[in-house]
């Protein structure tokens, strides 16, 4: 067990009532949110969204060589007129966006206190209502070592109470293996769009193969970096036994202040190398501590995206 692991042997309290999980309060933030959101302009997303399609549209685009069996409606006559070329109009017409949200349910994320699966919920929740606010398709995952539970793409702010049934009925369970779940998710979802993770990102075998596994097949991962102050020091000292919450491995262990501060230290550097390595990729990434302002986590990362000011 490496010092990062540390954390998971810590003991978890017991998790607040559910049933105000998404109470009048939080729903009255997510219009907010929802509020916030609509000042979008042409980002880098957006214009990557637009399609050119023959016939009527938003926005004339192009011209193409007129094929048998195209429409003459939509022949450009005065083209024709000039200079005797059969050319069929081209619009752009703005898709919807696919959205994903993604989001860990491993043991590790039901410890470290109660709030952090809390937390991770309530911004899955939030980053649904955004999209759905903006007339895109959202999808929701559950996934631990492998997907758990799906909730298929919807449209429209109504849908927003499934998406609460769904998270309301999510359980943390089971060891972390980001990769693993990624292939699943691509392999059974064939429209790209942006996937977000929302996640401690504990995963012994590393996140970073996860997030490969998205970007190589071409969607936009986000990382939602889920945190709470408390993992960076194990708290206890003297002779402990460390469990692993998710392995269920085991081992006896002496903290000294020496060794707490030598893991403060690589807690430390592991964050970091999380920061540079989503900054070499241009991944989107924000820490959301579980103590943070929780609106400005959510727009942060639409922020980082360019699709709100």
């Amino acid at each position: 067990m490496g010092l990062l692991e540390m954390f998971r042997a810590r003991v978890s309290l017991a998790p607040p009532g559910e049933d105000d999980l998404f109470d009048d309060d939080f729903q009255r933030r997510l219009e907010y949110l929802s509020v916030a959101s609509r000042r979008l302009f042409a980002g880098r997303l957006r214009a990557e969204r637009k399609t050119r399609r023959s016939g009527s549209g938003i926005e004339f685009a192009d011209h193409r060589e007129y094929h048998p069996g195209d429409d003459f409606r939509y022949l450009d006559w005065n083209v024709y007129g000039r200079s005797e070329r059969l050319l069929v109009k081209l619009f752009e017409e703005e898709e919807d966006l696919a959205i994903y949200v993604l989001l860990d349910c491993s043991g590790s994320m039901g410890h470290g206190g109660p709030e952090k699966f809390r937390h991770a919920r309530r911004l899955a929740a939030a980053l649904a209502y955004v999209g759905l606010s903006n007339l895109d398709r959202v999808a929701l995952l559950a996934w631990s070592s492998r997907v758990t539970r799906r909730m298929p793409p919807a449209r429209g702010k109504g849908r927003i109470f499934k998406i609460f049934e769904f998270l309301r009925g999510a359980e943390t369970d089971g060891e972390t293996a980001l990769a693993d779940a990624a292939r699943t998710f691509a392999a059974e979802n064939k429209r790209r769009g942006v996937a977000i993770v929302v996640s401690d990102l504990y995963d012994p075998a590393g996140f970073e193969r996860g997030i490969n596994a998205i970007r190589y097949q071409r969607f936009e991962p986000m990382v939602v970096h889920v945190t709470d102050p408390r993992e960076a020091d194990p708290g206890a000292r003297g002779d402990i036994l460390l469990v692993d919450v998710e392995s269920g491995e085991s081992r006896e262990v002496t903290l000294t202040s020496a060794m707490v501060a030598r893991y403060r230290e690589a807690h430390a550097r592991w964050r970091d190398e999380i920061d540079g390595f989503c900054k070499s990729r241009q991944v989107p990434y924000v820490t959301a501590e579980v103590t943070g302002p929780f609106e400005d986590q959510v727009l942060n990362l639409f922020r980082r995206v360019g699709l709100v000011r």
